[in-house]
């Protein structure tokens, strides 16, 4: 809820700026925020994550994909996100989110996400995310459709797969019980 007032000033702005393919890489300037930050005066290891959501957004309005997803009724999930952290944002300092497609597979859409400030990467995440439509997985085949075809230099990390295979929990379908037992 606390970046709502942003999402919805970038869907006006982001409509503004150069239009880009989903095959580009968006950059979006930003500043931290008095409401990003936490005891320790930086911004707060969550709150990347949530920032990070706000460089995606621009990435889908500014190449006509959220246009598009909305009219087919497409929702965005993350299925699994992984961040590494170098330095600090501090309030008030200024840094750009930069956000690049890195490939595709049979479950997901791959996003390398960067905080960046001076040429120098702050943090940098690696997000997959599905597409859904009425709760079922937009197939691969449909979404390029949309997306057009990926550039033939795009190839998924070969870590991708393990570290999407070795953190996966079972579909929503199937049980996941927690088994660690409850202590008071």
């Amino acid at each position: 809820m606390h970046l709502l007032l942003r999402t919805l000033i970038l869907l006006v702005t982001s409509r503004r700026r150069p239009p880009l393919t989903a095959w580009d890489t968006s950059s979006l300037t930003l500043r931290v925020l008095p409401t990003d930050i936490d005891i320790a005066l930086h911004v707060n290891n969550g709150m990347y994550l949530a920032l990070m959501d706000l460089g995606r957004f621009d990435l889908l309005i500014r190449s006509g994909m959220w246009t598009r997803m909305r009219q087919r009724s497409w929702g965005p999930v993350v299925a699994a996100e992984t961040i590494a952290f170098r330095k600090s944002l501090k309030l008030w300092q200024k840094y750009s989110i930069e956000t690049k497609i890195i490939g595709l597979d049979e479950k997901a859409i791959y996003s390398e996400q960067r905080m960046v400030v001076d040429g120098e990467i702050y943090a940098r995440a690696f997000i997959a995310t599905r597409l859904v439509h009425k709760g079922k997985p937009v197939s691969q085949d449909a979404i390029i459709a949309e997306l057009g075809t990926p550039p033939a230099e795009l190839e998924l990390p070969e870590w991708i797969h393990a570290w999407r295979e070795n953190n996966a929990l079972p579909g929503a379908r199937r049980p996941a019980p927690h088994l660690w037992g409850s202590r008071s």
